[in-house]
């Protein structure tokens, strides 16, 4: 019998830095990661899809037939395990790709809910779908706020001000209305420095998805002055004239991330994505040629609509394929795709990074530390445009990406059928189907156990281990129940290379800060005590900056916030308010240093002092007991080490 077939790993596919061949694995290809399986295991074929043969077939059905004693024996273990149940009930447009996944991972699936607690919950749309006290969501609360356009322009720009050169991947913005008249004199003063210089400007709302009010422009007096500019704030960014072109088209790449955890910080990203073409060939912006929306706009929602849209089954054509299909045809070119892949794998990383300052406030309101409730993960979608030199940009990030795994067909006019997409399920089953895997309760149940009977890891053996995602104990685990599952088609890329990135994590470190003078549980506003609270306890105030001083920082920055609009549910404080104090006080304090410098040196002071506070409670509260020494204190030896770099910083001015 002819066994199942397998796609090619997609040339480069994510590796940063490319690893050394390991025995057993192809050179640059990252170890663990075999090839990737072209379609197979689909839950529902279809005619002329799919591996052949009866591995082919057994992959899509339930009742699978393992071959030989060996296969009887892990079937039968695998049918003893206690069965994995998901709630589907709000699953909504994922719910197709969704059931295909539970069949071939052989969960129970609870379409109409369940009385009892289920393992896994799948929204469709956000963490507040559903009422959960217990097991695994597939939303983190916030994250659909923290990915709105005008959000994720502020978190980034945060980010931008601290490491401008780590974070050029991301078009220059404006946000508006707020900042109208900035974005007037700015452009106003560049053409002035420049006169050849021809800008294009593209206008996103913020709410808006699928390509929704989207449009372009050559100067800001273009912009379209509706009442609604208040309600329904916007972000304007510089467009990108020179994309990379496939075709003479111009496309995007919709990458799956999966965020598997936020504390720790757990990454993964899909190695396979989704490419979705322009329907007309592209040109650089004009006057003319500004409003053909099929020429500039790559959104799958209005390029459906162009007479030009191709329906494909083949992964290498029509105006939807796979992003793999795009790395073949690059690499055949010469193209370095090794390094556009390190080059994505960062961008996702640095993003990640910036959101998650915000996403941990809003975690802690919806699930306070000490109260049952769910652990979150998400699947997220990353919208990257690649320029001409192959440089990978930010376009947005969605919270909610389509999982829908079949399209509309025009039978006759005005008649329209569901038909099923070739490429869409490839992609989209394989995402859902592995982050499952990965996020199964059961792996973590074995892990206790491995845990409890396994002896201690010495350092030395450590490295051995850390082979990446496919090939750790957990994962070896789940393919030894499993044998007739693919490898996973998602890479872990944090922690893996947290050492490379762990320097960006400055907002982390001010956001704990911010979490911990809250005071009430729920909130994500730091009211006017808290924040006294915050300068006493760090010993900020003194002879120059006098704590009235910090009542009029405090109402100055929170007044100007609420000006624009920002979150009127409840008053006080918010992150972003908070950071622009916090850089405030830093280079009051610091003077004549690059701005992250200035905030690592105070974040270092705050942390010290705290711990020393921390430290005094605890001597207070066991007055009768021997006295803590900070050798005696590993969290204070660590405070005592943020002051040395504090000396060391000192010295250096």
């Amino acid at each position: 019998m002819e066994p199942a077939r397998e796609a090619e790993e997609p040339p480069g596919s994510p590796a940063l830095p490319a690893p050394e061949p390991q025995r057993g694995h192809p050179a640059g290809a990252p170890p663990g990661d075999g090839p990737l399986p072209a379609a197979a295991g689909r839950g529902r074929g279809r005619r002329g899809a799919g591996p052949k043969g009866p591995t082919g077939r057994a992959a899509r059905g339930r009742g699978r037939r393992a071959p030989g004693r060996r296969g009887g024996e892990e079937g039968a273990r695998a049918a003893r395990r206690p069965r994995v149940t998901v709630d589907s009930s709000k699953a909504k447009t994922s719910l197709e790709a969704l059931k295909i996944s539970l069949r071939q991972l052989h969960w129970r699936e609870y379409p109409f809910g369940r009385r009892l607690p289920c393992d896994i919950y799948w929204h469709g749309v956000s963490f507040h779908d559903n009422n959960i006290f217990s097991g695994q969501v597939n939303k983190f609360p916030g994250m659909t706020e923290m990915v709105r356009k005008v959000t994720l322009s502020r978190a980034v720009r945060t980010m931008q001000d601290l490491f401008p050169l780590e974070y050029d991947f991301y078009p220059r913005s404006w946000i508006l209305p707020e900042e109208l008249p900035l974005f007037v004199d700015e452009v106003r003063m560049m053409k002035d420095s420049n006169p050849s210089w021809k800008p294009t400007f593209i206008v996103k709302p913020d709410g808006g998805c699928q390509g929704d009010g989207i449009y372009l422009i050559k100067d800001p007096s273009d912009i379209r002055q509706t009442g609604s500019i208040q309600s329904r704030p916007a972000v304007v960014q510089e467009y990108i004239c020179k994309p990379l072109l496939v075709d003479k088209l111009k496309f995007d790449i919709r990458l799956y991330v999966l965020l598997k955890s936020l504390e720790p910080l757990e990454i993964y990203i899909a190695k396979d994505g989704l490419s979705r073409f322009c329907t007309e060939p592209y040109q650089e912006p004009t006057l003319k040629n500004l409003h053909q929306v099929f020429m500039h706009l790559t959104n799958y929602s209005l390029n459906i609509h162009s007479g030009n849209f191709i329906h494909s089954d083949n992964v290498n054509t029509g105006s939807k394929r796979t992003f793999s299909s795009i790395l073949c045809r690059l690499s055949s070119r010469g193209a370095d795709v090794k390094k556009l892949w390190s080059d994505i794998i960062s961008l996702v990383i640095k993003t990640i990074i910036a959101l998650t300052p915000e996403l941990k406030v809003y975690y802690q309101s919806d699930i306070p530390a000490g109260k049952p409730g769910p652990t979150c993960f998400q699947i997220l979608g990353f919208d990257i445009l690649l320029m001409k030199n192959l440089k990978p940009m930010l376009l947005e990030v969605n919270a909610n990406p389509s999982m829908r795994i079949e399209h509309e067909q025009e039978l006759s006019p005005g008649v329209f059928e569901n038909v099923p997409s070739p490429v869409d399920e490839e992609v989209k089953v394989a995402v859902i189907r592995d982050t499952l895997r990965l996020m199964d309760p059961q792996n973590k149940k074995r892990k206790d156990i491995q845990c409890q009977t396994s002896e201690p890891v010495s350092e030395a053996n450590e490295d051995l281990l850390d082979t990446g995602p496919a090939d750790g104990p957990e994962h070896e685990t789940t393919r030894a129940l499993e044998p007739e599952l693919p490898s996973l088609c998602l890479k872990q890329v944090f922690p893996k290379y947290a050492k490379q990135f762990n320097y960006l994590r400055l907002v982390d470190r001010v956001a704990a800060l911010f979490i911990r003078f809250l005071g009430v549980k729920g909130t994500t506003k730091l009211g006017p005590t808290g924040f006294r609270t915050f300068i006493r306890n760090c010993k900020l105030s003194n002879s120059n900056f006098s704590m009235a001083c910090v009542d009029i920082l405090y109402i100055d920055i929170t007044r100007r916030r609420n000006g624009m609009g920002i979150d009127h549910k409840e008053s006080g404080m918010c992150l972003q308010a908070f950071l622009e104090a916090f850089f405030c006080l830093a280079q009051k304090k610091y003077k004549s240093l690059p701005l992250h410098q200035q905030v690592t040196l105070l974040i270092d002071f705050c942390e010290y002092q705290l711990a020393v506070l921390d430290e005094k409670r605890r001597a207070v509260c066991h007055a009768d007991g021997p006295h803590l020494t900070p050798a005696a204190h590993p969290s204070l030896l660590g405070r005592s080490a943020s002051a040395s770099k504090l000396s060391d910083y000192r010295n250096h001015r």
